[in-house]
């Protein structure tokens, strides 16, 4: 078994942890053709790395004199760890960080067969050749210059972990804020076609003109939210116009106010709330530096936030697209 100290096995996962990073922003940036400061904190580092490097350790340490049984110990260990690192950490903030499901032999997207046997083999390689090297280099620092750097590192890992995890807490939160807006929009739609249906047959003329619009929607930057709005308010326009000839919507007028009040303060409160959360560069950061982060749940508002993040830059804001996209529909009109 190894024997070290704690100061000794905190620098290895820090070391680990920045070879994995090195490692992985490398592979993106290359697969991305521009760099990519990869991971979940801002740092050079990925935890999950230093984690596994400390697992395939611990679990090759009884079969380290067996490169087959290094090779599996490598493979269970390091695939089991990965496996309760996705779950936990898509059960907390509603995203994965990593996506297996269009690869073979996966299970559930969290793990897959292709990555285990990169685990194991990255397990011989370690135990082999690099951590003998590493070991070498903590034994070669004086035990109080060590303290020291592994102190420094540790506060520093803390503070970026402790803002980066925040980050996360807040794209969780506008993910689950804007699926409830998306919802009591298609609550109030699905009341605004009863009342159309009661104003008569103005409606219909325009199904599909309505209908052609949509399927161009579904071409631009933003389909899903910004074609419920664009219905809407097509909605709207038709009960405005129906609303003077019509008897039994004058009686409805009072609900008519009510719903667009409520539409235009849900749609500018979703707005605010977006623009706020872009305006974090940790956020930002967090978006553009985990281009396959997935969402089951919210994968539509999750691609809305990483196309915003990137154009943040060139000045963009969910106010300006609204009312670029008001101005388009009116020019159409």
């Amino acid at each position: 078994m190894y024997h070290y100290t704690a100061v000794q096995w905190l620098f290895f996962f820090f070391f680990y942890c920045f070879f994995g990073w090195c490692f992985e922003s490398t592979y993106v940036s290359i697969c991305k053709r521009k760099f990519v400061n990869r991971g979940f904190i801002r740092g050079p580092f990925l935890p999950l790395y230093g984690s596994g490097a400390i697992m395939m350790l611990l679990v090759s340490a009884p079969v380290r004199d067996n490169l087959v049984l290094v090779f599996f110990a490598g493979c269970i260990g390091a695939t089991a760890l990965e496996y309760v690192t996705g779950v936990v950490m898509e059960a907390l903030f509603k995203v994965r960080y990593w996506d297996y499901s269009h690869k073979r032999f996966n299970f559930q997207g969290q793990i897959c067969l292709s990555s285990s046997l990169c685990w194991g083999a990255l397990t011989v390689l370690m135990t082999r050749f690099l951590h003998p090297a590493v070991e070498r280099l903590a034994f070669l620092i004086p035990p109080a210059a060590l303290t020291a750097l592994v102190t420094v590192v540790l506060v520093w890992f803390s503070v970026d972990f402790a803002f980066s995890f925040q980050a996360a807490m807040d794209l969780r939160d506008i993910l689950v804020r804007t699926e409830q807006a998306k919802k009591e929009m298609e609550r109030m739609q699905k009341r605004l076609d009863v009342l159309i249906a009661v104003a008569g047959d103005e409606w219909d003329s325009r199904k599909e003109a309505f209908a052609q619009r949509g399927a161009q929607k579904r071409e631009e930057l933003f389909s899903g939210m910004e074609e419920l709005l664009s219905g809407m308010e097509e909605r709207f326009d038709a009960l405005r116009r129906a609303l003077p000839a019509s008897d039994i919507l004058k009686e409805k007028r009072g609900e008519v106010m009510e719903l667009w009040e409520r539409f235009v303060g849900n749609r500018r409160v979703r707005e605010e709330k977006l623009d706020a959360f872009l305006k974090g560069i940790n956020r930002r950061r967090l978006l553009k530096t985990n281009p396959t982060m997935t969402s089951k749940r919210f994968q539509e508002t999750l691609d809305e936030l990483k196309k915003a993040a990137a154009e943040y830059r060139k000045g963009f804001s969910w106010k300006g697209f609204s009312e670029e996209s008001q101005e388009d529909r009116r020019d159409e009109d």
